[in-house]
């Protein structure tokens, strides 16, 4: 039972809400997808099997990336985490995890996302396998640019591009827009995750946008939230939907709104509170979308 507790706080499959940031995006292009394309469409009952069949892939295929993600990244920043107050504790950093027992897992882990991968047409494959790049580059970013955010937001939403290939087997300019709206999004949410560190990553010398934008960081993040609502409002101008569709952006604005008035530099709690709200903006964008099915 302790290896297990010890595995679980490994991949962090105790706090739900980084695979379900990594899962939302899959989501949005999954449902654009099926909505726009008119062979698998919602309005065949076998498409909405295969709908629901994909999503089940990308929850898997979300749990177990961000799984072995936590534990690269743990790797990578052992000697970083061992300095910072809220990461000292982590099963690699106290020395409860060796490295080389911890690369066994990552190796489990992506094996079995491999598996999974197989289940789609070669592009996704093909893109899925690129997004690996993304996700072990990623914990090197803060140690060269103050935008390790910006990079994480390239990579946390490469499921909107995948999901939407999946179905399509193409590129197009709606997943592309999405992806825009989903990279400030993250942008965002990541600067506030980001402040609860910023004291011990300034001392340590680690880079990251709360610390760039620390005294306008209020503005930074809702400048952000602004522009992936601006995009998504732009995709359902470019789809033409319904105008009392529109109504339905009304909760997730009011959603990044909330964050940003709890949330406060000086309070790191508040800054965990709001970032795990963001587990509920991603549903109601998924709503917003899915809407697009049904209405």
């Amino acid at each position: 039972m302790e290896r297990l507790q010890t595995f679980i706080h490994l991949t962090r499959l105790n706090k739900p809400i980084g695979f379900m940031l990594l899962f939302w995006p899959c989501s949005w292009g999954l449902t654009l997808a099926f909505y726009l394309d008119p062979f698998f469409g919602f309005y065949f009952n076998w498409g909405k099997l295969l709908y629901f069949k994909y999503l089940i892939l990308f929850f898997l295929g979300s749990v177990l990336m961000r799984s072995a993600g936590c534990i690269v990244n743990d790797i990578i920043d052992k000697d970083l985490d061992k300095k910072v107050k809220r990461t000292k504790k982590r099963p690699v950093a106290s020395g409860k995890v060796s490295v080389s027992e911890s690369s066994i897992y990552v190796i489990i882990l992506c094996s079995i996302a491999f598996l999974i991968l197989l289940q789609f047409n070669l592009r996704t494959i093909i893109l899925g396998l690129g997004s690996m790049f993304l996700a072990f580059a990623y914990p090197f970013m803060k140690r060269f640019t103050y935008w390790p955010q910006l990079f994480l937001g390239l990579t946390f939403n490469w499921g909107i591009i995948m999901s939407w290939t999946s179905v399509t087997n193409s590129i197009g300019i709606e997943p592309i827009i999405l992806y825009i709206a989903a990279i400030f999004w993250t942008l965002g949410y990541d600067t506030v995750y980001g402040i609860q560190d910023i004291h011990d990553d300034e001392i340590i010398g680690v880079k990251s946008t709360s610390i760039k934008f620390k005294n306008n960081v209020k503005v930074f993040v809702g400048t952000c939230y602004s522009l992936c609502v601006l995009f998504i409002l732009l995709l359902g101008f470019l789809m033409e939907i319904d105008k009392y569709l529109l109504l339905l952006v009304i909760p997730f604005i009011i959603s990044f709104i909330y964050q940003i008035k709890i949330f406060k530099v000086s309070n790191a709690e508040t800054c965990l509170v709001a970032f795990k709200n963001n587990n509920l903006t991603g549903f109601l964008i998924f709503v917003f979308i899915f809407s697009f099915n049904i209405l």
